[in-house]
């Protein structure tokens, strides 16, 4: 039997299942049961033809992201195609740069459309199918301002009262809407309304907008309009004039769905797309409202909208987010019709599994203290090849350098430990990554008193891989040659808000709860000196410390890398998980 339309399965990775060794188990939910039965009943010819349509008023974000994978995903498994189409019906909101940004995006998660589109492109055919409701006696042009129309159309609980210009005729109605055509009128004047039912118990039924007077230039048709249709009006029409089979949508759009199938049944239009709803993807300790997302960039809150904080897609493509991991993280949350907050851990563990398989290793040490092996001969610098990932050896190996000077963390050594403490102390033992055990034999303090450096030296018969080299020790530290190692900045990211509903308190701007300590840079880093000259996006895991991402930002001279996710969670306890 099919799935309830409230089931919240999870799927197997949508359209990534070639992309996977051994069987993949396609596990039903309620959008593929209606698209399996529609196939099998041969409606549309046995065709799916869906769409993705963002309006270019901002940057995508990793709730676009489920919508993206679904829309795409269904089409390839049913063998059909997709198109990218621009909601470019607001002309006030939008930019020419978020084109090619949402573009951008959607290759970048792996898929690609079979045609782009924009609303614009049918303006004429959206004028024309407005001027056949007006001579059909089902849309009427109405002098009401915003507060006027508000107020006649009712409440939940109270119907609407009609506007003294409903029942003008369809002669009049058409000269008036050529002329808010031509620009005799001003913006608010006079808008074009369907005329449905006042007393409709759905609000959206109650004579809704389908234009507006906007006398703005528009990014692709310049001056040529001064009325805009609205996004109702245009949605559902541009789908079946595309030839959409299946309009897959967030639940937001599930109390438009009664006007989504009026227009098309009362315009001269053959094809009728079904519009399917889902749950959006809501994610804690982050917002994905396009509106608060551009409050944080404008009031500086953050650094544009591809900081690596932001949800955006550019945004976690600069942290390291590898896009595969964002698909797995959707995919396994599953398609419902049930509102759900989603933990971060749950994504941030995505992207950990798929780093973890994935990156290669390397060393960096944040804050540095120098030690000197004193049995280690100056001038001589040992070449180490070690392995790039310790579970896969076909990635290949590396070369580090093993000189007489190295740095080590701060935090790996201690004047005076704790018991249990198994990192570097004086007396103490520890080995070095992939390198001998080293016992600290002084420590030289500084002119204020502090540790300097430490002198140790090194037990030549423990060097790893060496086939005597048996002696064990119980702590074991990262490190990076002195004289070879580059100096990084490292900016260690965090959640953007600190805690998990920043939305929830309506008396309390979402702004107070931004995290203070979501950015920590580190100027002093000193990292392996190969990483100096990786591209932009070239994602390792620093061993001990994180996976992390080199940034657009980084040149070979001042290497710049963002943390994407450190090794373990840190917020289970915040987030009462």
């Amino acid at each position: 039997m099919p799935n309830s339309p409230d089931s919240n399965q999870t799927i197997a990775p949508t359209g990534i299942a070639s992309q996977q060794t051994g069987p993949t188990a396609v596990v039903a939910h309620f959008i593929r049961n209606r698209i399996r039965e529609d196939v099998a009943a041969g409606k549309n010819g046995g065709q799916v033809i869906t769409r993705f349509p963002p309006e270019p008023n901002g940057y995508l974000h990793i709730g676009h992201a489920k919508s993206i994978g679904i829309n795409f995903g269904m089409a390839e498994e049913f063998g059909g195609s997709t198109n990218l189409r621009f909601d470019d019906t607001n002309p006030g909101k939008e930019e020419a740069l978020f084109y090619d940004r949402i573009m951008e995006d959607v290759r970048w998660l792996g898929f690609d459309w079979q045609e782009l589109h924009h609303a614009s492109d049918y303006f004429d055919q959206l004028f024309d199918f407005a001027c056949e409701l007006i001579n059909t006696n089902k849309a009427y042009v109405d002098s009401l301002d915003a507060e006027q129309m508000r107020v006649y159309r009712g409440t939940l609980t109270e119907p609407g009262r009609e506007s003294p210009d409903r029942n003008r005729s369809a002669a009049e109605n058409m000269d008036l809407f050529q002329r808010m055509k031509n620009g005799e009128f001003a913006d608010g004047e006079y808008t074009l309304r369907a005329r449905i039912d006042m007393a409709a118990p759905n609000i959206n039924m109650r004579d809704p907008i389908l234009y507006r007077i906007r006398k703005i230039d528009h990014h692709r048709t310049g001056s040529d309009w001064c009325i805009y249709p609205t996004y109702d009006f245009a949605h559902g029409i541009s789908d079946a004039i595309e030839g959409i089979t299946h309009s897959l949508c967030t639940l937001e759009f599930e109390d438009h769905r009664p006007l989504y199938d009026w227009l098309l049944d009362h315009i001269s239009i053959q094809q009728h797309p079904q519009q399917i709803e889902f749950a959006r993807g809501n994610i804690d300790f982050t917002v994905l409202s396009k509106r608060r997302l551009k409050r944080l960039v404008e009031e500086g809150f953050v650094d544009g909208w591809d900081d690596p904080r932001m949800p955006t897609l550019a945004g976690l493509r600069r942290r390291g987010y590898p896009p595969l991991a964002i698909r797995k993280f959707w995919d396994s949350v599953g398609v419902s019709k049930s509102e759900s907050i989603i933990p971060m851990i749950v994504l941030e563990n995505a992207v950990r599994d798929e780093l973890n398989e994935n990156a290669p290793r390397s060393m960096a040490v944040l804050n540095p203290l120098k030690i000197i092996l004193s049995n280690f001969d100056a001038s001589e610098t040992r070449w180490l090849e070690v392995p790039l990932h310790p579970q896969h050896e076909d990635m290949g190996t590396r070369r580090i350098a093993l000189t007489r000077e190295l740095y080590i963390e701060q935090d790996d050594f201690m004047l005076d430990p704790p018991g249990k403490y198994f990192r570097l102390k004086p007396g103490g033992e520890v080995r070095l990554r992939n390198a001998f055990i080293i016992r600290c034999d002084e420590v030289v303090e500084n002119a204020a008193g502090g540790v300097d450096h430490l002198v140790c030296s090194f037990d030549p018969d423990t060097m790893s891989g060496l086939p005597g080299a048996k002696r064990k020790v119980k702590g074991t530290i990262h490190w990076v040659s002195a004289s070879h190692g580059k100096r990084a900045t490292l900016r260690l990211y965090d959640r953007l808000f600190k805690v998990a509903n920043p939305i929830a308190d309506k008396a309390v701007d979402f702004t107070e709860h931004l995290n203070p300590a979501s950015l920590q840079v580190i100027d002093n880093a000193i990292i392996e000196p190969d990483l100096a000259t990786q591209p932009a996006g070239h994602q390792l895991q620093f061993e001990r410390t994180g996976y992390f991402a080199v940034d657009p930002d980084s040149t070979p001279e001042h290497p710049v890398l963002n943390r994407t996710v450190s090794l373990r969670d840190s917020w289970a306890k915040i987030a009462g998980q």
